[in-house]
C-alpha cells in the first residue's frame, strides 16, 4: 500500500527549479479509498490489495488533506530475501489521454532505505510507523508483517515547480519482485491514485 507512498513520493518530492516563476502545487484526493487498479496493468500484476491488507488501516478526507490510522499487514507472496524494485510515475490527463510528466521515481531495492530518513516518503510515511524497530528487516516482502501506523494527516505537495501543473492526474505505482538470481517473480504489484493538482 505504502508505495502509497512512494505515490507521495512523487508528489511530495520533485523539484524542478527554483527562482520567481516556481510555484507549489497541492494534489488534492477526491475518492476516501484512494487506491485504483491501474488501467493497464502488466501481465500477472495484482493491485494494493495484493500488497497489503488494509482492512485495519482507515482513510478519512480532512479538508484537503488525508487522515491516516491504523495497521496494515503485508500479504504479498514473495520471499524474504528478495529485491524489490519501485517505480513511480506522475501522469496527466489532456484531451481524453493519459500523458507522461517529468515526475517520477524509482527505487532499484526499496527495501534497502524504505526507513531511510533521507528519503521522500520516509517523511510522508514509513516514519509514522510505531513499530518500525521490529519490522524493519521485514520491509514489504515478508508475508504476514503488521505495520502501525499513529494518526498522520497526509498532504501531498509539489513543491518548487516551473510552468503550469494544474488539472487531472494520476500516480501509477508499480512493484517488481526479485530472486537471488535476479529473476523476476510472476507477480507484481501495479495501482494507481488519482486526484487534481492547484496552485498553492
Amino acid at each position: 500500500m505504502w508505495t502509497i507512498l512512494l505515490t507521495l513520493s512523487i508528489c511530495c518530492c520533485c523539484v524542478l527549479g527554483s527562482g520567481p516563476k516556481a510555484d507549489d502545487y497541492k494534489m488534492i484526493i477526491d475518492d476516501p479509498d484512494i487506491f485504483m487498479p491501474c488501467r493497464d496493468p502488466p501481465p500477472g500484476s495484482q493491485d494494493v490489495f495484493g500488497l497489503m491488507n488494509i482492512d485495519e488501516l482507515k482513510f478519512t478526507l480532512n479538508g484537503d488533506n488525508i487522515h491516516i490510522e491504523g495497521n496494515a499487514t503485508t500479504v504479498w507472496d514473495i520471499e524474504p530475501n528478495d529485491r524489490i524494485a519501485a517505480t513511480g510515475r506522475l501522469m496527466h490527463y489532456d484531451r481524453g489521454t493519459w500523458e507522461p510528466t517529468v515526475f517520477s521515481i524509482a527505487a532499484n531495492d526499496f527495501c534497502n532505505i524504505m526507513y531511510d530518513p533521507d528519503q521522500y516518503w520516509y517523511k510522508y510515511w514509513t516514519t509514522h510507523i510505531t513499530n518500525k524497530d521490529s519490522v524493519q528487516s521485514n520491509c514489504l516482502h515478508t508475508k504476514g508483517t503488521k505495520l502501525i501506523h499513529e494518526p498522520f494527516d497526509l498532504n501531498m505537495i509539489i513543491s518548487n515547480v516551473r510552468g503550469s501543473f494544474n488539472g487531472n492526474y494520476k500516480i501509477i505505482l508499480t512493484m517488481e519482485a526479485f530472486d537471488e538470481k535476479n529473476i523476476k517473480r510472476p507477480t507484481s504489484i501495479c495501482f494507481e491514485i488519482k486526484g487534481d493538482l492547484e496552485k498553492i
